[in-house]
């Protein structure tokens, strides 16, 4: 999510919102990457070197990332694939409109992506901020899938509306997030865009779906409003494509979409949430310990809400967390180690339990 997934793109939103592009903690002595607090992780590496990098994500057999960038002169992100040491980058996406959320599909034969390129080939414009905080829900957003290469791109949703925030299970099933209903809701689909099933129905913000290792269950952010103002409010700018992310909840539920459940309550903004390979527990990004709600770092929780934990301590943005195939890396965005204000990079790290 990017909604951020774009829209702003996740991406553009949360740097926004979280990067000062500098660290004032201590450093540890043997990185200049990492913080004496953050145990869990060990080697960090960063594979990206300035502008604005983020969702970063495996692929199958662990050797590749794919993520979206804004480079190469262009006014708005684009897709790129590169290997874990950071060498071989490549944009794969066609170089116009705005891209997001894309994804590697298990048999490595394929990507997916969602663009705004048939609605135009400009960047489309950016929300106005002038109320506050917003992301776009840019209506001309569809999924696409291609050859890794980038070619033979193949358009998968023609509804109306906006249709991102895509992830693929490991049997090749997807799940987004789409407006085609008249609210933002998770549907899944089958990996030619047939057999759409809804998966949430209630009022507000249902997104950035991702699956369990075992693909039994989806985790996902939600913000669900519930006065008549908060309702009023959350319509009001829907039918302008915008949303309001200040305060955003994680949710578990089965893959059909059944037994949903919320894991955290603490009225923050908590987004890009990931499941651990044991598929009890969850890493996912908030401002939680900021009361200024400025930055991002990264927790893991149990998936019932209990043993919540901080990883990373940082006074710059930390999201979009991904574990590798066999859970032994962890890929992330962050604003670490930024040379200009709001750089935000790709790093790597091995995970220590």
């Amino acid at each position: 999510m990017k909604i951020i997934p774009v829209l702003l793109t996740a991406t553009v939103v949360f740097v926004a919102l979280g990067s000062s592009g500098r660290s004032t903690g201590l450093q540890s002595s043997d990185s200049p990457l990492q913080l004496p607090q953050e145990k869990h992780l060990k080697n960090i590496k960063q594979l990206s070197f300035g502008g604005e990098n983020a969702e970063a994500y495996f692929s199958a057999d662990g050797r590749k990332l794919i993520f979206q960038s804004t480079r190469d002169g262009h006014g708005c992100d684009q897709i790129y694939t590169m290997n874990i040491d950071g060498s071989g980058v490549r944009m794969v996406s066609t170089g116009t409109g705005r891209t997001t959320c894309s994804y590697f599909f298990p048999n490595q034969s394929s990507i997916l992506y969602s663009s705004t390129h048939l609605g135009g080939k400009e960047c489309p414009p950016r929300p106005d901020f002038s109320k506050g905080y917003v992301w776009a829900i840019y209506p001309s957003f569809d999924i696409f899938t291609a050859r890794p290469d980038g070619s033979d791109l193949k358009r998968l949703t023609t509804t109306p509306g906006y249709d991102a925030e895509t992830t693929i299970s490991r049997d090749g099933k997807l799940v987004f997030t789409s407006m085609r209903d008249g609210d933002l809701d998770i549907y899944t689909m089958d990996s030619s865009g047939k057999h759409v099933r809804r998966l949430t129905n209630e009022l507000g913000y249902d997104g950035g779906p991702f699956w369990s290792y075992d693909g039994k269950q989806i985790v996902y952010r939600a913000y669900h409003p519930q006065t008549d103002k908060e309702k009023s409010d959350y319509l009001e700018l829907l039918k302008q494509n915008l949303i309001r992310p200040t305060t955003l909840e994680i949710w578990v539920m089965k893959a059909d979409g059944s037994n949903k459940r919320q894991v955290t309550r603490n009225g923050k903004a908590n987004f890009a949430p990931y499941f651990f390979p044991d598929g009890k527990r969850i890493i996912f990004a908030s401002n939680m310990d900021d009361p200024k709600g400025r930055n991002f770092d990264l927790y893991k929780i149990n998936a019932d809400g209990s043993g919540l934990e901080r990883i990373t301590y940082s006074d710059t943005f930390d999201g979009f967390p991904m574990f590798s195939p066999d859970g032994r890396k962890l890929v992330f965005a962050s604003n670490r180690n930024a040379k200009t204000r709001g750089d935000t990079n790709v790093f790597i790290a091995d995970w220590v339990e």
